[in-house]
């Protein structure tokens, strides 16, 4: 395979910008998709992430992690500090990413009512940042441990009472499927959304995340099984299976997933929200770099659609 350098990206980068510009997301000619990647995924440092988004005409960001810290545990001074760039910036947040619920289940109040303090922060800063979307999850298991099937009905109660809590703040909730968690495949992800009927309560769904946790095939069988309507957030990489079967990040149309039929069954399911990427690989320990190329590899993926 030709090897990958941060030059001969940004040389990518830079004959596909007039591309990229296009349009307000990303033009195919017949569908517009509404782009974003994670600010950190680029850089901790939210001006210099904004740059790029701009450089390639993108305008919509997810937000995790700012200036070295999640933003649920950054003061409200720096939140307020980071809408202001985005307003400057033209770009929208598209979805807020927390850490609620991406513990093991709480053993005590006190483990419990930690969770519900960090949900109330999560509320505070999606207002103050321009969204009512919340990224959340569905506990956690540790990677020697088997998940306790007998766990699963106190786990859906809480997704619950977390969707009650969010609906009347006026928020919505989409649980990020993500492994190793209660739910990380696409069947988990369909038996949540079917046992908590909650207006309030999405799914953020990560084919990539599925793979990784065993679906063979997160795109299309699993996908098939979700319900359309309540996926109100996509998160998009790309990945190989080693010959052990380990699933292995790479640049998005540099491994095995099927972006294109991704995108295509999202446009005929009328999916409206947003298709964000989330690198989690670096080129030559540069973080930027690789988000650089998966961005060009989506929007050739856009262009097929």
């Amino acid at each position: 395979m030709r090897q990958v350098t941060r030059r001969s990206v940004l040389g990518a980068g830079a004959a596909l910008l007039p591309f990229a510009r296009e349009g307000s997301a990303a033009s195919s000619g017949r569908h517009d998709f509404r782009l974003a990647v994670t600010t950190d995924e680029i850089d901790d440092d939210l001006g210099v992430a904004l740059q790029f988004l701009r450089r390639h005409g993108l305008r919509h960001c997810e937000i995790r992690r700012i200036w070295g810290r999640y933003n649920t545990s950054q003061p409200m001074e720096r939140i307020r500090e980071a809408r202001s760039m985005l307003d400057d910036a033209g770009i929208r947040l598209a979805i807020l990413d927390t850490g609620f619920f991406k513990v093991p289940v709480p053993e005590s109040p006190d483990k419990l009512q930690a969770q519900w303090d960090l949900l109330d922060h999560a509320f505070e800063r999606a207002d103050a940042l321009g969204t009512d979307l919340i990224r959340t999850f569905a506990f956690t298991y540790r990677r020697n441990e088997t998940p306790d099937p007998d766990n699963y009905p106190r786990i859906y109660d809480l997704v619950a009472q977390s969707a009650e809590r969010a609906g009347r703040a006026g928020f919505r909730l989409a649980v990020e499927n993500v492994n190793p968690s209660y739910v990380e495949r696409s069947s988990q992800s369909a038996n949540l959304l079917q046992a908590v009927q909650s207006p309030a309560l999405g799914l953020t769904w990560d084919p990539n995340n599925a793979a990784r946790a065993g679906d063979a095939s997160p795109f299309p069988d699993g996908y098939a099984g979700l319900d359309k309507r309540r996926i109100w957030h996509v998160h998009v990489r790309d990945y190989r299976r080693s010959a052990d079967g380990e699933v292995v990040w790479c640049g998005v149309g540099d491994g095995e997933f099927d972006h294109v039929g991704q995108l295509r069954a999202l446009v005929r399911d009328g999916y409206s929200g947003s298709v964000s990427l989330e690198t989690h690989y670096t080129i030559d320990g540069s973080k930027a770099a690789a988000s650089e190329r998966s961005v060009l590899g989506l929007l050739r993926a856009v262009a097929q659609v």
